[in-house]
């Protein structure tokens, strides 16, 4: 079954240590959780008319916290993010 980029692609991670490595030509995304890097690949070839060299994905743990000011106990979400690398020259105009 063919997944749609949209549905790959979740949105960019605007992080400092994002930014610090979108300098180097490493890009880093929100990405769905049965997304492969292949289908990673082949949604920002279609949605930013590049090519990646290279695709890293990294699961994101669910955490256990405590609210402040309830002291109720809950969890963040569980989520996965992928390192997009880039051949030399090329970028992507994150907004």
């Amino acid at each position: 079954m063919q997944k749609h980029s949209v549905q790959v692609l979740l949105g960019p991670r605007i992080t400092e240590k994002g930014a610090y490595l979108s300098e180097k030509g490493v890009y880093v995304f929100n990405v769905a959780q049965n997304a492969t890097k292949h289908d990673i690949m082949a949604a920002v070839k279609s949605i930013y008319n590049v090519t990646p060299r290279k695709v890293t994905v990294t699961l994101i743990p669910r955490k256990v916290v405590v609210t402040r000011n309830t002291n109720r106990k809950g969890q963040t979400r569980a989520g996965k993010k992928a390192y997009v690398f880039l051949k030399a020259g090329e970028t992507i105009e994150i907004i």
